[in-house]
């Protein structure tokens, strides 16, 4: 396998990160381009840092340099933070080119398997997070999460306050719940009743 096998293995994981996972999840045209141009960028880098007498350290510390710089510039979520270094990391790999040089396409695809799980819409598909701002003093955590319940309409399973305004007669809570699992429906579109002992459907 050559060198040039695993820049076209490079090539199709990080379009299957971009295209496939990414875009269609999260629909921001801008990170494509910012995705697509970090890899090619890192690849060509880490391939000329690798022929050359450059050591390899240097060229990482360059790129987390780039990386900062680049965070900064621009608020994005945790998940597009983790888009951002996996396209980062195939570059690298496929810019060293370890040996054997089947290893660098397999660690590629470990990688972009790995943001495919984490990532995938169905996993702990009921949780959200969000800050929420309560029209009123809240200083009895007890109070404050059924407030918060009774709000969202799910489970508060976190509850972190970041602010409690006496003057101003209110709180700011950062907070995590779990949404109630839908009513099981039959083929005519009627809701079911709950089975026994069914507690999700029963919340």
């Amino acid at each position: 396998m050559s060198h040039l096998t695993v820049i076209g293995a490079n090539l199709i994981a990080v379009s299957i990160l971009v295209f496939g996972l990414y875009f269609p999840r999260y629909q921001r045209r801008d990170m494509i381009v910012a995705i697509l141009g970090l890899n090619v960028g890192v690849m060509s880098v880490a391939t000329a840092l690798a022929s050359s007498d450059v050591g390899a350290g240097l060229g990482l510390g360059l790129f987390g340099v780039l990386s900062i710089i680049r965070l900064r510039s621009a608020e994005l979520a945790h998940e597009e933070v983790a888009y951002f270094f996996t396209a980062l990391a195939l570059g690298l790999l496929a810019g060293f080119g370890l040996d054997p040089l089947w290893l660098s396409p397999t660690l590629m695809g470990l990688v972009v398997f790995a943001v495919f799980v984490g990532d995938h819409p169905r996993l702990f598909a009921g949780n959200r997070h969000q800050q929420v701002q309560l029209d009123g003093a809240f200083t009895d955590e007890g109070e404050l999460r059924a407030r918060l319940g009774e709000l969202l309409g799910a489970e508060i399973t976190v509850i972190k306050v970041t602010r409690v305004d006496l003057v101003r007669d209110t709180t700011t809570v950062d907070v995590r719940y779990r949404l109630p699992a839908p009513d099981p429906v039959d083929p005519n579109g009627e809701r079911l009743p709950a089975a026994p002992g069914d507690t999700a459907a029963l919340r």
